[in-house]
């Protein structure tokens, strides 16, 4: 009984693992979402820092690099997945 309780919980915590390339674009994603709220800051109000690049660089960080932090799977666990 106590066996198939442990494997049981293996299956659900391999389930849930999360790789390095997750963690290296989650921290990429919130790099450029502070350094977007940086630029944002910056006078002149009306410049092309916080008026342009800043919500083009926070756009690519919450649309693109968050998500693909969240979807992205290794090749390892695609493999010995099924």
């Amino acid at each position: 009984m106590a066996k198939v309780k442990a494997s049981a919980k293996k299956q659900i915590v391999e389930g849930l693992i999360i790789g390095k390339k997750n963690i290296y674009f989650f921290l990429m994603g919130l790099v450029s979402i502070l350094i977007a709220y940086i630029l944002m800051a910056q006078p002149p109000v009306n410049g092309f820092l916080s008026r342009t690049l800043a919500p083009i660089i926070l756009f690519i960080a919450y649309i693109i690099l968050i998500p693909i932090a969240i979807f992205i799977r290794d090749e390892k666990s695609n493999s010995t997945g099924g």
